[in-house]
């Protein structure tokens, strides 16, 4: 009894030892820790990860871009001549539209047109307009710009797929409710020209903030990205969200170098293509841009993965499904071009950017000359061929371990089924495929069953063993009955009803909309 209370009683000295010497065992707890040591990696392997589907997107969206300057006019070529050496050989049938056609010859007209209606803006003027507001006006406009831009970008291609379809419509379908073709191609123009008129002004505001002596406006233009993290950080994410966010990250990065690069070229337009100013003021202030939206962009997915527990891996998911769009649009009997999947899984709309990169780089050309211009032509189709090939090996690659890891699982399923079966058999258990008829507990021995297996017995309660068979009886004994209900590829990728191919960059998913 005074031993205890000795040790009750401690003095204030000994309390201070004890602080001073008491250790602890961090190995008690192993589990924690090692949960916490691989949230950190996986904290830091997701800007590898993000970076590697980045850069895959972007080259999609390369490859969408490049097309409608390289391969689109040589398709509409080849079917111009086609149609002369019909009407030559007085065989008319072979010079009749088809729906792929018929979308070409509307895209290749919607860009002239759009081109020709931007000659009648005048950049320069909108230039000073742009600079002689204030400091505070420009910072509103171009966040204003910004919005109205992802606007445009959601809404844009669903008024091209409209036009493409009424087009295309055939006659048997065709009813009186929807407009008519010409009305759809008047809206789709109005969309094109509205889009890059607002692209025009983004990359004006840009430039005026690139040539501000003070480099205010950039410097807030480059804080407003961290604005983001606030808004996006610490909500509730889905998988669907984060597809539909990595999607819009992608356009952002590739929109983001194309307003640098124009801004680029009409500075050095008007210094006269003067080198100094090159490196001396537009690379650091391109580069300062660059590594904001980089830094921001990891956080953002760092911090979104680690608050909603989403596995580093998905993204190595978002990239297959990104190529399996790629080699579905390349199919013979493809129900839509490549172009416009990628662009509606993006967002990504290149008609608007291409119009007012003909404009831009037009203006800068004060004389036409041909043979330029057909270097340039050379130049941009053998990019996109490169960029083709890349793209599309990288895809048949994805798409062929994604079928793989497939054939993988369903062998572990087979084999998992076998070694279930087996044992349930061997221990004289009626079970079926529909129902697991175990007799009643208290009508049991106390003793447990005795499972046998390759080297030493194991006991196991009927009640486990009811629990286990009964929580893989639908995966195991569907796929012994049918091998056509294993899971496929697309069904990896599901989240519970939904599927990756289901989501594009604008659709809603769990209330939420995400840009």
């Amino acid at each position: 009894m005074q031993q205890s209370k000795d040790k009750t009683n401690k003095s204030f000295l000994s309390f201070i030892y004890d602080e001073l010497t008491r250790g602890y065992f961090l190995e008690n707890d192993e589990a924690r820790y090692m949960e916490r040591r691989d949230t950190v990696y996986a904290f830091l392997r997701i800007p590898r990860e993000f970076e590697q589907l980045v850069f895959y997107g972007y080259l999609l969206c390369l490859d969408v871009f490049l097309y409608i300057f390289t391969l689109l006019p040589l398709r509409i070529f080849l079917f111009i001549c086609r149609c002369f050496y019909a009407l030559f050989s007085r065989s008319l049938s072979r010079c009749r539209f088809e729906p792929a056609q018929l979308c070409d010859v509307m895209k290749l007209s919607m860009i002239i047109l759009v081109t020709w209606s931007l000659y009648y803006i005048d950049i320069s003027m909108i230039y000073h307009i742009v600079r002689g507001q204030s400091f505070i006006k420009l910072y509103i406009l171009f966040n204003m710009f910004e919005v109205a831009d992802r606007l445009f970008a959601s809404f844009g291609q669903d008024i091209l797929d409209a036009l493409f379809w009424t087009a295309c419509e055939p006659k048997k379908n065709r009813k009186r409710e929807h407009l008519s073709i010409v009305t759809h191609y008047l809206l789709a123009l109005l969309y094109c020209f509205g889009h890059a008129t607002l692209i025009l002004l983004q990359v004006t505001t840009l430039n005026v903030a690139f040539n501000s002596h003070n480099k205010a406006l950039l410097t807030i233009m480059m804080a407003n990205n961290f604005v983001e993290l606030k808004g996006s950080v610490f909500k509730k994410f889905s998988v669907d969200n984060l597809f539909q966010m990595s999607c819009a990250d992608i356009r952002e990065r590739f929109h983001l170098g194309f307003l640098l690069i124009l801004v680029s070229i009409r500075n050095m337009h008007e210094l006269r293509w003067n080198l100094d100013h090159l490196w001396e003021d537009l690379l650091p202030n391109a580069a300062l841009v660059i590594i904001a939206e980089f830094l921001v962009d990891w956080i953002k997915h760092a911090f979104i993965a680690k608050f909603n527990d989403i596995s580093v891996d998905v993204y190595k998911e978002f990239k297959e499904q990104l190529a399996r769009d790629m080699v579905v649009g390349r199919r013979n009997n493809g129900f839509s071009d490549h172009v416009d999947l990628i662009s509606r899984r993006m967002g990504f709309t290149p008609l608007p950017l291409g119009c007012l990169a003909i404009r831009v780089v037009g203006g800068c050309i004060t004389q036409i000359d041909w043979t330029i211009f057909a270097c340039a032509f050379a130049y941009a189709l053998t990019l996109k061929l490169l960029v083709s090939l890349v793209v599309l090996g990288k895809a048949c690659q994805l798409t062929q371990t994604s079928q793989d890891d497939d054939e993988e699982k369903k062998d572990t399923t087979r084999k998992r089924s076998r070694r279930i079966s087996s044992r349930v058999n061997s221990d004289s258990i009626a079970l079926t495929t529909d129902d697991v008829n175990i007799p009643e507990v208290q009508e049991l021995p106390s003793t447990s069953f005795v499972s046998r297996g390759n080297s030493e017995c194991e006991t196991q309660s009927p009640i486990d063993l009811r629990t286990e068979f009964t929580e893989i009886q639908r995966e195991v004994f569907s796929d012994t009955e049918d091998d056509e209900t294993l899971p496929t590829s697309g069904d990896r990728l599901s989240r519970g009803n939904r599927s990756y191919s289901e989501v594009d960059r604008y659709t809603l998913c769990e209330n939420q909309i995400v840009v």
